[in-house]
């Protein structure tokens, strides 16, 4: 029995602990931030602190993150945040096509990875606030260079607004708005201004802008829904909704706080960062939201089988977005029947449940790690952006496994691994307050039947101030795949115990 324990402490006393994950590839992001994210020299933040930077990098840079140690301490605030030194992986001001995969490569090399420790070489000169990062598995996204093979001819056009906007979306405006990965957002606007400028001979100037107005409305509708259902019922009609909360916002409820400058500004209200996220200038660059996703010459790409569920959701739902935007009330009640007109118009809120703050309740002394640095002897970690299971109280901190999650269709699955033996981690970051008070299951309301419970969520304060809606579509089915036959059916879209989507109406 005396052997192998004085093996183990022999191994220790080495050092035979190593291997801790190395620090992954972070993004630089701060959701409706400011463009620029300062760095400072490594001697003057010692000195001083973050007071004068030495220059900025923008939103959607990917960096390699690294602890620099100085007399034996890693550099950190005065409340034990670490401000980190960095290795630039993708610059996003300056990024191509190529980037993309050179983005995916580092990515999976740093996931493969194991080190001692997470200390910078003697190379690194800046440091950057960590919390200013997050580790981001998407990479930057472009649409592949536009190409005329043989045998291609244009999509038929469901009426002229549908027409003009594939036109925009095979234009050189369009292909501009997406050449560079920073400021998308501002580039298609200015793209669309451009084209209406341009073809203003072609179509009435009130068509080309209601044309403009129905793409920006597709694009968010689109991309707040949920991808993955395709082209089936429940998918059509929750971006049907999505398209009458912008209709509502727009008509009748115009606010400048949710986007409108005026009565049917649909493309204000659609791209409101504040409201609709998928427009913040981080996400628009590793989505298809500002790509010129409907050009005729895509089904044909190396990414063809994505572009091609694209355009056959963005089919799917054209028909029913004009009307819902353009229409009466009579239309309204049409594309959602069984339902109040008083209800229908309005609906300017929804939840969704799955995209929303996870907790934790049944897992006691979860903490989420904005920035911290764990210790183990002289080798320092870097913790970021992940949640930890705090265990017990150590030297300075407190001991702690990594608590990992994977988001599945109708759970999060949980592993609780020791990824950093022996390590402890700065006191200061751990605050044990324990779960959210507002985290009820699915984050619905209780009551709800379930066999067992797969999720957790938090739920925002005006969620309960309004009245829950259950919507009904009559839309063509053609399954996740978008691939199957029509079939009309009636979908069924919220109400309190609908675990994915609940529209709101009501809420001011």
């Amino acid at each position: 029995m005396k052997q192998p324990i004085l093996l183990f402490l022999l191994l220790l006393a080495s050092g035979a602990w190593a291997g801790i994950p190395a620090t992954p590839v972070m993004t630089l992001y701060q959701f409706n931030g400011s463009l620029d994210v300062p760095y400072y020299d490594i001697d003057d933040f010692q000195r001083s602190g973050a007071t004068l930077a030495a220059g900025s990098l923008s939103q959607g840079t990917s960096l390699i993150p690294c602890l620099v140690v100085r007399e034996g301490k890693p550099l950190t605030d005065k409340s034990g945040t670490p401000y980190v030194g960095f290795q630039v992986v993708v610059d996003s001001r300056t990024a191509t096509p190529s980037s993309t995969e050179q983005f995916k490569q580092v990515l999976n090399q740093r996931k493969a990875l194991t080190v001692n420790n997470h200390h910078c070489n003697d190379t690194v000169r800046y440091v950057i606030d960590v919390r200013r990062m997050y580790a981001m598995d998407k990479a930057p996204f472009f649409d592949p260079p536009a190409s005329r093979a043989a045998g291609q001819s244009p999509v038929r056009s469901q009426g002229d607004l549908d027409a003009i906007v594939r036109a925009f979306h095979n234009s050189p405006d369009c292909a501009y708005a997406n050449r560079d990965l920073i400021g998308r957002r501002s580039s298609l606007q200015r793209a669309w201004d451009r084209f209406i400028l341009e073809r203003r001979g072609d179509w009435p100037s009130e068509t080309l802008d209601r044309a403009k107005q129905l793409d920006y409305t597709m694009r968010t509708a689109i991309f707040e829904g949920h991808l993955d259902r395709g082209c089936n019922a429940y998918g059509g009609c929750e971006r049907n909704i999505i398209a009458l909360s912008i209709r509502n916002r727009a008509r009748g409820g115009c606010r400048v706080g949710q986007g409108c400058n005026g009565e049917g500004d649909f493309v204000g209200v659609s791209s409101k960062v504040s409201q609709y996220n998928i427009w913040d200038e981080f996400l628009t660059q590793t989505s298809g939201l500002t790509s010129c996703f409907l050009r005729d010459d895509l089904r044909a790409s190396t990414r063809g089988e994505y572009y091609a569920k694209l355009q056959a959701i963005y089919d799917q739902n054209v028909p029913a977005v004009q009307r819902i935007l353009f229409g009466d009330d009579q239309d309204l009640m049409e594309i959602f029947p069984g339902n109040s007109l008083s209800d229908l118009t309005s609906l300017r809120h929804y939840y969704h449940a799955p995209a929303m703050g996870k907790c934790f309740p049944n897992h006691e002394r979860v903490e989420y790690i904005t920035g911290a640095v764990a210790r183990r002897g002289g080798d320092f970690a870097l913790l970021a952006n992940t949640r930890v299971l705090v265990d017990e109280k150590a030297d300075g901190g407190y001991r702690f496994r990594s608590f990992l999650i994977e988001a599945r269709d109708d759970r999060d699955a949980v592993e609780i691994v020791d990824r950093y033996p022996g390590f402890v981690v700065d006191e200061r970051k751990i605050d044990l307050k324990g779960a959210a008070a507002a985290c009820p299951p699915y984050g619905i309301p209780r009551g709800c039947p379930f066999a067992e419970v797969g999720r957790y969520r938090t739920t925002p304060p005006w969620l309960n101030a309004g009245q829950p809606l259950e919507l009904t579509c009559r839309i063509m089915d053609r399954g996740a795949n978008c691939q199957g036959p029509d079939n009309l059916v009636s979908a069924r879209v919220g109400g309190v115990c609908d675990t994915q989507m609940r529209p709101v109406a009501g809420i001011k």
